[in-house]
């Protein structure tokens, strides 16, 4: 008897907790949300973009946006997006000497006639030159055959050696006179005409202000006295040397209106002249200095 009694409270001592533990075992638990699926991201459409145009050959830079919005003109078509600016290449950038930005050193000056002195195009017209001088007169002073080619081209670079030193460096540099010509492509034609005229007795200083063109004035007459002592063939009195140097001031204004209006024509025509113009630049410094 006291057993059952002691095992009726041990069961009353443990049936409540089971009980609980076993509703809330037995209580339904919501479902889990299901996991969701992958998705590929979806972006707005983009513009169709091409490279931009290529200049000069060279590799595209940059996007251009397709399907662009018609122009002005009522046309639609491919427009550029976002590219640089076109590059082009000047090929008559050495007539377009502007003013400058600052006055020319003298370490500058000089540099600028050893750059004229090796330029391929100088060297190219020389060789020319030469050839056709000793070719079309076998009898001239340089004698004939490859040593009077060897002897034309000698000299011719000596006179050209000798007119930049003293035009484009030395003389520039004690008077401070900018060596560059100044072109005007805005001007009527009379006026330019009249400033490449005029230019070879008046020119721009270093400061901007006009002065007297030295380089041409002086140094002419210094680089013809010099040709005395080598120019073979060559009358060397005083009434020679002020002919040549009348003839080299009267023919000198040909360089400037090549200079001048040399980019207006390749404009027009499309055509690479530069050569042309050192052509015409040898002719007149062989010209003036009576070879």
């Amino acid at each position: 008897m006291g057993r059952a009694v002691l095992l009726l409270l041990v069961a009353q001592l443990l049936l409540p907790p089971t009980s609980a533990w076993a509703g809330l075992a037995e209580t339904p638990q919501p479902p889990l949300p299901e996991a969701p699926e992958p998705q590929n991201p979806t972006h707005s459409a983009a513009p169709a973009t091409a490279p931009c145009p290529a200049a000069n050959g060279a590799r595209p830079a940059g996007p251009i946006a397709r399907n662009a919005p018609a122009g002005a003109n009522g046309q639609s078509g491919t427009q550029p997006a976002a590219c640089p600016p076109q590059q082009t290449t000047n090929w008559y950038m050495r007539f377009t000497n502007g003013p400058q930005v600052k006055p020319m050193t003298p370490s500058e000056k000089r540099w600028l006639a050893a750059r004229n002195v090796v330029d391929p195009f100088n060297a190219l017209t020389i060789l020319g030159s030469s050839a056709i001088a000793v070719g079309s007169d076998s009898h001239s002073a340089y004698g004939p055959g490859m040593h009077g080619f060897g002897r034309a081209v000698g000299v011719s670079y000596t006179e050209d050696i000798t007119a930049e030193f003293f035009s484009t460096f030395l003389i520039d540099s004690i008077v401070h006179q900018d060596p560059h010509y100044h072109r005007m492509p805005n001007a009527p034609i009379q006026r330019r005409i009249a400033h490449a005229i005029y230019s070879v007795l008046w020119t721009p200083g270093d400061n901007g202000k006009g002065m007297v063109n030295y380089s041409s004035v002086v140094g002419g007459a210094i680089e013809d006295e010099i040709g005395n002592l080598y120019v073979p063939g060559r009358e060397t009195n005083l009434p020679a040397s002020a002919e040549r140097y009348g003839i080299g001031m009267a023919t000198a204004p040909i360089d400037n209106f090549v200079t001048e209006f040399v980019p207006d024509v390749a404009r027009r025509i499309h055509v690479r002249v530069v050569l042309i113009q050192r052509i015409i630049n040898q002719v007149d410094k062989t010209g003036g200095s009576g070879q």
